[in-house]
């Protein structure tokens, strides 16, 4: 349970969120999330308001695919990363006004 935990705060973190915003995205008190993180044992249907709020989904993986499914997920996330930075231009504003220089 402890490592579903820490990613569930590892998630929030990535989307630049407090514990107080699960309020308004989950529907649950701060010090309700503060619980979960630290300690918790959470019911499912609480685990699936915070999956929601995190813009995540709860999945089972079969034991014998695990290490497959992290290793394709964390090699997706450096994709992900490297042509985020691909694509942005230097100046984001550029091109906005037609002004095309």
């Amino acid at each position: 349970m402890s490592e579903l935990l820490e990613q569930l705060r590892l998630r929030r973190k990535q989307l630049g969120l407090k514990q107080a915003d699960m309020l308004l995205r989950a529907g649950i008190s701060r010090q309700q999330y503060q619980h979960i993180e630290s300690k918790g044992n959470p019911r499912l249907e609480t685990l699936e308001l915070v999956a929601k709020g995190l813009k995540s989904e709860l999945m089972l993986v079969p034991q014998d695919k695990l290490l497959a499914v992290k290793a394709f997920l964390e090699s997706k996330g450096d994709i992900a990363i490297s042509q985020d930075k691909r694509s942005l231009p230097e100046d984001p504003w550029q091109g906005m006004l037609g002004d095309e220089t």
